[in-house]
């Protein structure tokens, strides 16, 4: 039998030979690039190093650039050249800048500030392995009388730059920058390790700018230029002028960066107790009734299973943390024919417990039978604490009314959030005037908070900040935390910030499950008023609550659904703030 290679072997083994010529092509490259740019970079630093002992060579007066501007020397040299070697054309970039020590005293205590210079040559070459090689030498005069030449040829002055932070510390490392006032373009730069540096300038007018990394930043500005959209006519710090043989001294002020952690908040909130009667443990007494099931009903007879005529049930003590005022009494009951069922509330007094009088709660020494009930009207002073008292009654053996849940809300002093909350900060401290005298903030920002009435606020320089809301939304600021204002943001600290709000008209919704009396966490609220324009959707938070506001007076058509929920929907008449408390039935 005669054996060859099929195509597939043959396609197979010219994979392998291709990727083995592959890898082994590619280390080629590598080793080429390799030896190329190592060949280059030797070639370069010789041509630096020949650079180099050439300035070192020439007069003191000679060392320097064409054309060159303080703080940079102006000599024979080209500051750009090139050369070829080994076929490879190297470009040769130099720079000499004069270096103030303060070694020697700066000012009346030197008689030249200009000490010595500092020269870098540059060597770069192009390609597909390019690069480049810098090296640097400092030249010093040989004598004073060589020095003081040497200063007495420019025509310049020095700009002192000091940099500290809020407590007056000296800050390390600080980036300053020197621009042209006109133009924009960087002049000078320095990173002194002690947050002093002295910068040998041409006579002229500059910009400079102080800045690090995690720290805020401080400029100057000159009359006409614009900070957030804003024309600053008189800066707060103006550009400084360099003048001949003169140190302009001038100081800035950076430190750590902070933030605010603000919640968008309403005054007050709501709360309740409530009773599904799966249990008896919010049961203080009882008499002639059964509790079972999530259900309270009439007794029976042991003898007949006749229902018994009458009985009753009484709640524990209900008190209120954080009471403002009472609100509501609601209940969910059903009363077959020839059956009763009615509601009293009682209050502590002393050591007993007293029907609230009919003078402050009409109808409650009759009792109650339709729900809800209102107790907005109850003074909380005189009524700290209540009871609920349902009383049964039958005229049939055969029908009992029945109990299923009962309630108390009442309003609280701890608040609820407020969604979406558009509010400014503004800080004390100024870059300017504009054209009216009026002060242009360094510090000014608007944002809005999230849906649950919360935001982070980074990146803010210390100063004493002021919150405020805009009048047209319809919200007053009636109170911050920390108070009094303006609050007073320090360095590289998180502050959290609550903001109290309020409005003419509000809405605070309170969704439950109707079996349980759970709040429903996020769960769909929309509230819509044609008339009004408005139309809101909102979601509830782990209280099963959310707040609409601000609301113009009127009437409103409020839709909830929730998953695992039957939607329901309803028209409110909304005038001042009204609580509203809506069960959803579950689908199984």
């Amino acid at each position: 039998m005669n054996k060859g290679f099929t195509f597939i072997d043959v396609l197979v083994g010219t994979a392998l030979v291709v990727i083995v010529f592959l890898g082994i092509f590619g280390a080629y490259q590598l080793g080429l690039k390799v030896v190329g740019q190592s060949k280059n970079k030797i070639t370069a630093t010789a041509i630096a190093n020949e650079w180099l002992e050439k300035i070192r060579n020439l007069p003191y007066q000679s060392v320097g650039t064409k054309g060159a501007s303080l703080p940079f020397a102006v000599g024979i040299l080209d500051p750009v050249t090139t050369t070829i070697r080994n076929n490879v054309e190297y470009k040769i970039e130099i720079w000499v800048k004069f270096i103030i020590d303060e070694a020697d005293g700066i000012g009346a205590a030197d008689s030249c500030n200009w000490d010595y210079k500092r020269a870098e040559v540059k060597v770069s070459w192009p390609g597909r392995f390019g690069g480049e090689v810098k090296l640097v030498t400092d030249i010093s005069p040989k004598d004073k009388i060589e020095e003081i030449q040497t200063c007495q040829a420019q025509p310049g002055g020095i700009l002192s730059v000091l940099v500290f932070d809020a407590y007056g510390v000296m800050v390390s490392s600080p980036l300053i920058e020197v621009l042209d006032s006109q133009t924009g373009q960087r002049i000078d730069y320095a990173a002194p390790l002690i947050g002093k540096y002295d910068f040998p300038l041409a006579t002229s007018t500059y910009k400079v700018i102080v800045s690090k990394d995690g720290y805020s930043k401080e400029e100057t500005f000159g009359s006409g230029e614009v900070y957030q959209g804003k024309t600053i006519i008189t800066p707060e710090k103006p550009n400084p002028i360099v003048l001949l043989g003169q140190i302009t001294e001038i100081s800035f002020s950076i430190d750590r960066l902070s933030s605010f952690s603000v919640d968008t908040l309403s005054p007050w909130g709501s709360d309740n107790f409530s009773d599904t009667f799966l249990d008896e443990s919010k049961i203080s007494e009882k008499s002639n009734v059964i509790v079972t099931g999530g259900e309270v009903k009439l007794a029976t007879s042991t003898e007949e299973e006749e229902y018994l005529p009458s009985g009753y049930l009484i709640s524990i003590p209900i008190s209120a943390p954080n009471l403002i005022k009472w609100d509501k009494f609601s209940f969910s009951d059903s009363e077959p024919a020839n059956t009763d069922l009615k509601y009293q509330i009682y209050y502590a007094s002393g050591t007993d417990w007293v029907l609230i009088p009919d003078t402050d709660l009409p109808g409650n020494s009759v009792g109650f039978d339709l729900s809800p009930v209102d107790l907005s009207n109850l003074a909380t002073t005189i009524y700290s604490q209540l009871k609920l008292r349902a009383n049964f009654s039958t005229n049939s053996t055969t029908n009992s009314p029945t109990l299923y849940d009962w309630q108390v809300s009442w309003i609280t002093s701890l608040p609820t959030p407020i969604a979406n909350v558009t509010f400014n900060l503004v800080g004390s401290k100024i870059v300017g005037l504009d054209i009216d005298d009026n002060p242009i903030y360094k510090n000014s920002i608007t944002t809005t908070s999230d849906s649950g009435g919360h935001k982070d606020i980074s990146n803010l320089e210390w100063d004493n900040y002021t919150f405020s809301v805009d009048p047209a939304t319809s919200l007053d600021l009636v109170e911050t935390q920390p108070s009094p204002q303006p609050i007073a943001l320090n360095p590289d600290t998180n502050l959290a910030v609550k903001l109290y709000l309020d409005a003419e008209n509000s809405l605070l919704l309170t969704i439950q499950d109707e079996e349980t009396l759970t709040p429903i966490f996020s769960a769909s609220a929309r509230l819509s008023s044609p008339g009004l324009g408005y139309d809101k959707t909102q979601y509830t938070n782990e209280e099963g609550q959310t707040y609409f506001i601000p609301l113009e007076v009127g009437s409103y058509n409020l839709e909830v659904s929730a998953p695992g929920y039957l939607a329901t929907s309803t028209t409110l008449f909304i005038s001042g703030d009204k609580t509203e408390t809506l069960k959803l039935s579950p689908t199984e």
